[in-house]
């Protein structure tokens, strides 16, 4: 891929993604087969006046090892030294930028019941953390290309065609061109996001039901004071970044407890290196009740008891079969980009910033209103041609949102 249009990209990941502001820190993550675009963003943000930047290297191939001879007691444990690195970043919040380049596949064959308890017992740890550091600091996903994902992405062509194609497909998600100004493409995405998101915001449905031919015959309740929203954030000190690049989803955080029916996804899911698919999830009382998958029964089992709040939803994202990514025609494997090809659900945490007023409350407070909490927060698409959604008003009155997959013309 040209040297050009890469640099185009970091200097886009450092403008838009974290929206770097002089003297912030910023804590790196990537593949350590991904070093040549991590060290393009990382003179990016000291171009941009960043304090330090502190790059942390992955390996898949090394976490599967490890899941494989490690024990489990060991997989669990969080060193002292890593909390005190996390309370670090609690303190000085650097901006957050995770490079994604994993292989769908990467973990197929770890033992999954050993994998979950492992992840469960660390992300615990990490939580109360996490939860600091709510609308606190910029962070952003991108992605590039690795051979295995884009071999698995394309599976009959070469290696090095594969990757080209798949550089090709992920520059175009994230609006860069050789003669464009990526920059000023993002604001008018942004803009055109939240013109739609007021329209919904102004109906004020009190629950959403969403059927198609395939199966899916559900509603979810949702909260009265909270908000839609799309694309960039805004954080409690006023800084405007986009957590995700690509994206073309407008969500909310749903009411906990108020889901009934059945969602059958439309996609894939991978899920810690390991895909789930043809799979269907049951709610009953705002909680999963049963599942079917015909690959990853087991994975989706266990994801879904992850905690207290994993089998509840803490997401509703609407996206037109008619957009974008989804008119690429690719499965990409990867929910960055899959999510935003479909309307999608989230099992797990919420947003406490689509509360109106959150900013005066605690996360406990913000709960107790409704939104969901847990450990994980999983994507998963239940969004085709076919799906339709009604917004109810809390008199009853049924609002067309989408029909066959794409937006009524009031939400145009």
């Amino acid at each position: 891929m040209n040297k050009t249009i890469l640099k185009k990209y970091a200097n886009l990941v450092i403008r838009m993604g974290v929206n770097l502001q002089k003297g912030q820190g910023v804590l790196l993550m990537a593949e350590t087969d991904q070093a040549e675009f991590a060290l393009m963003v990382a003179e990016e943000a000291y171009k941009a006046g960043a304090k330090w930047v502190d790059m942390r290297w992955t390996n898949q191939s090394f976490t599967k090892l490890q899941l494989r001879k490690e024990s489990l007691r060991v997989l669990s444990h969080t060193p002292e030294w890593e909390k005190a690195r996390m309370q670090q970043q609690v303190e000085d919040l650097p901006v957050r930028i995770w490079i994604d380049s994993d292989d769908p596949d990467g973990l197929k064959g770890v033992n999954v019941e050993k994998m979950q308890k492992a992840n469960l017992a660390r992300m615990q740890v990490r939580k109360p953390y996490r939860d600091a550091m709510e609308n606190k600091h910029q962070w952003t996903i991108v992605a590039v290309p690795s051979v295995k994902w884009a071999k698995k992405v394309f599976p009959g062509m070469r290696s090095s065609a594969a990757v080209q194609k798949l550089w090709e497909a992920i520059l175009q998600t994230v609006r860069v061109t050789k003669d464009n100004d990526p920059v000023e493409a993002w604001r008018a995405h942004n803009a055109s996001l939240k013109a739609r998101y007021e329209k919904l915001n102004a109906c004020r449905f009190r629950s959403l039901h969403y059927y198609s031919e395939n199966g899916t015959d559900f509603t979810c309740g949702l909260i009265p004071t909270a908000k839609w929203m799309g694309g960039g954030d805004t954080l409690l000190n006023g800084t405007f970044y986009n957590p995700n690049m690509p994206t073309e989803e407008i969500f909310t955080s749903p009411m906990k407890g108020e889901a009934e029916g059945t969602v059958v996804a439309t996609m894939p899911l991978s899920y810690q290196g390991n895909l789930i698919e043809n799979f269907s999830i049951t709610f009953k009382n705002g909680r999963a009740v049963s599942c079917q998958a015909e690959k990853g029964q087991a994975l989706l089992e266990h994801m879904l008891a992850m905690d207290e709040g994993a089998a509840q939803i803490g997401e509703l994202a609407l996206i037109p079969h008619d957009s974008p990514i989804s008119n690429l025609g690719i499965l990409f494997y990867n929910t960055l980009f899959d999510e935003n090809a479909a309307c999608h659900i989230a099992l797990g945490a919420g947003f406490p910033n689509t509360v109106e007023g959150y900013e005066n409350m605690t996360l406990e407070q913000v709960h107790a209103l409704g939104v969901n909490d847990s450990v994980m927060h999983v994507d998963f698409m239940i969004g085709d041609g076919t799906l339709n959604i009604d917004g109810i008003m809390a008199d009853g009155t049924v609002v067309p949102v989408f029909r066959n997959g794409s937006w009524t013309a009031q939400f145009c």
